[in-house]
């Protein structure tokens, strides 16, 4: 039964990198090793279920893309030379103006990476002043850094930048970044992960809009400050007697929290089915 796995999983992330080949992207270098094991995570993935309930508009991946993604996932944590000590969770973000998505994982390269769950997103859009490309690799969430909630006013525009009131702004902190304007020069972004105004800007979602920052469903900013996904060193603070005005009271924290963001670019040429347009979803 091993070994039948084990061919399986081989299978499976051949028909994937087949697949990255044939849309003409590059691979990361695990991906293009044959697929090294453990790039798919056996058994059940925690909070897939719930994903699936709680969270929309929700995008549905068939198996190699699922396959090719971890392989991204692991190939950046490698490049950042980030070791996992046990599994958790995961948010990957594909910044390419053709996919426009965050994909949730749940493992480390041990374990293998388990699917939980994918959803629109809005990244940079260049072209004006201060809009930056998001920007490319590993991003820690912590304490350094400390998260804050939306007010739920409107800006001069009318522009609830950080959605209703109440929902959380992930913060990483002050990042090097490609401006998006002028020379496109190297600059500085404060990076974040937030939703956004329900009415003018959570429809788009799947189009690149924002400064720099990612853009969330507010579904998926809800599921994932309820099961305290990316609060490792939240929970850890909070365990040694901290108390953190941020975290909610009515939280299920995950068993297996995470703290990192990961930002690619598949640098697709065409839209793939599964990410279609805001309006044709």
């Amino acid at each position: 039964m091993a070994q039948t796995g084990q061919l399986l999983r081989r299978r499976a992330a051949t028909l994937a990198l087949g697949a990255l080949i044939g849309l003409g992207l590059s691979t990361p270098a695990l991906a293009s090793s044959a697929l090294a094991d453990g790039v798919e995570s056996a058994g059940p993935v925690p909070l897939a279920a719930e994903f699936a309930r709680d969270v929309a508009p929700r995008l549905l991946l068939p198996d190699d893309e699922r396959v090719a993604y971890a392989s991204r996932l692991q190939g950046a944590l490698a490049k950042a030379q980030v070791t996992l000590a046990a599994p958790q969770f995961i948010v990957l973000v594909d910044r390419s103006p053709k996919v426009q998505a965050a994909l949730l994982y749940w493992g480390s390269a041990e374990r293998g990476w388990g699917f939980v769950g994918a959803t629109p997103v809005s990244t940079g859009l260049p072209g004006r002043y201060e809009h930056f490309l998001t920007p490319l690799g590993v991003f820690d969430h912590s304490l350094a850094n400390p998260d804050f909630r939306a007010e739920g006013t409107k800006n001069k525009l009318g522009f609830r930048g950080y959605g209703v009131k109440g929902l959380r702004i992930y913060d990483f902190g002050w990042v090097e970044s490609p401006r998006g304007w002028g020379d496109g020069a190297m600059g500085k972004l404060r990076l974040q992960m937030h939703s956004t105004d329900p009415v003018l800007a959570e429809p788009r979602l799947g189009t690149a809009q924002s400064e720099g920052c990612v853009r969330i469903p507010a579904t998926l900013n809800d599921f994932i400050d309820r099961h305290a996904l990316l609060d490792e060193d939240y929970e850890r603070a909070v365990a040694s007697g901290d108390q953190l005005w941020v975290l909610r009271e009515d939280r299920t924290p995950t068993p297996s929290p995470g703290r990192y963001l990961v930002v690619v670019d598949t640098g697709r040429k065409a839209r793939p089915a599964w990410s279609p347009l805001p309006g044709k979803r």
